[in-house]
């Protein structure tokens, strides 16, 4: 029975190496068919599309095939894929015959099947300066094969591409994010529309500013070259990052509408960073004061439970006081759950219906570095004094 038993482990090792070559392997759950919704909701007027931007395959430095990069997004919960590998560097080429077209081709019929937006990307790769940029919505990528960077650029632009400049703080010594003068002249020329804030595991907090002053797009992307399980626990809540894209049609017209209008927040790391005026509605979309209404007799208190339907943890802290009520400097908004937040009567003598707005800061949703998003917690509260002996 040993000798049996470790002749089929030898036959499963063998068969699940294959299927590893094969790129078959790299889903999130073991059972096949099976995808995880991404809990963020839409937002009035828009619809939240969750995208990857920059993702790689055996066509230039990856290790999967095109299919199977849409077989991971779908089982991850995200709408929309583009394969960006490199036009520059193929390291694969002597095993894999390049062509530049092809890893969108060889996607294109898993997208139809799964239902996932599929967009013709690429990557344009320089040494430091000027650095790796990605252009999407590409009719054709050949003509971005040029010699000159500028030309490269100019006929991406020509093909109303849009254009980013990728993980901007890439081999610097400290990580900071580096604007070059050719991303200036980029930037001058109109050829250059958003910027990765996150790359993968790296968040760049001066690519953030740069895009709140310079009116740029912020992009969040993983860069994947492995197959996606290597580099993220999904097993521990752990997630790539991603781009939420706010669009007012689910088509690539739709989407490329949305990013040229720079309607985009990034979700990484339980951190959603973005313009406040997208994350306030992805935070009233996602928190509910389930008691609004509440009476406090003389200096007692109440609980005022909140519920949280969304996929993110929301970590508040106070940003304030009130004359009225204490409450707690810190909370925490379980995905999913329901919480208790006490308050109590700052004095005995109150009397009266008074409605009070609860001030907190949201440290996870970075409306610019370092500064989490405001919010107030509306409660209409009857203070009922106490009675005296």
């Amino acid at each position: 029975m040993k000798i049996r038993y470790a002749g089929r482990s030898i036959v499963y090792m063998l068969t699940w190496f294959v299927l590893f070559m094969t790129g078959i392997t790299n889903v999130i759950p073991a059972q096949t068919g099976v995808r995880k919704e991404i809990g963020i909701p839409d937002i009035r007027g828009y619809i939240t599309m969750k995208c990857d931007f920059h993702t790689h395959t055996v066509f230039s430095d990856g290790v999967v095939w095109p299919s199977a990069r849409v077989e991971e997004v779908w089982r991850e919960g995200i709408d929309v894929l583009s394969i960006t590998d490199h036009i520059e560097y193929l390291p694969h080429k002597n095993d894999v015959i390049p062509n530049f077209n092809r890893p969108y081709e060889l996607a294109q019929p898993s997208a139809e099947r799964l239902i996932v937006m599929l967009i013709k990307g690429a990557e344009i790769t320089r040494s430091l300066p000027p650095g790796h940029y990605n252009a999407l919505f590409l009719n054709d990528v050949n003509p971005v094969n040029a010699e000159v960077f500028l030309d490269a650029v100019k006929a991406a632009a020509d093909q109303d591409a849009f254009i980013f400049y990728n993980h901007p703080g890439w081999r610097q010594p400290d990580g900071k994010a580096v604007w070059y003068p050719e991303t200036g002249e980029l930037y001058e020329k109109g050829w250059l529309h958003g910027v990765e804030v996150v790359n993968g595991k790296d968040y760049y907090p001066l690519a953030h500013a740069w895009c709140l002053e310079k009116k740029l797009t912020m992009l969040g992307n993983s860069d994947v070259h492995d197959p996606i399980t290597f580099d993220y626990d999904f097993q521990n809540g752990e997630h790539r990052p991603i781009t939420l894209v706010f669009v007012k049609e689910k088509t690539e017209k739709g989407l490329k509408e949305a990013l040229f209008a720079r309607r985009t927040a990034v979700y990484w790391n339980n951190i959603i960073i973005g313009e406040g005026k997208f994350l306030k509605p992805i935070f009233d979309e996602s928190v509910e004061i389930i008691n609004p209404e509440v009476s406090i007799t003389g200096s007692g208190g109440v609980s005022v439970q909140i519920r949280n339907t969304s996929d993110i943890k929301y970590d508040l802290t106070a940003d304030g006081e009130s004359d009225s009520i204490s409450f707690p400097k810190n909370i925490t908004l379980y995905p999913h759950r329901t919480v208790l937040l006490p308050i109590q009567a700052k004095q005995a003598e109150l009397s009266g219906r008074k409605k009070i707005n609860i001030p907190f800061r949201v440290t996870n949703l970075l409306i610019a570095p370092d500064t989490g998003l405001s919010v107030q917690l509306m409660v209409r509260i009857t203070f009922i004094p106490a009675v005296k002996p």
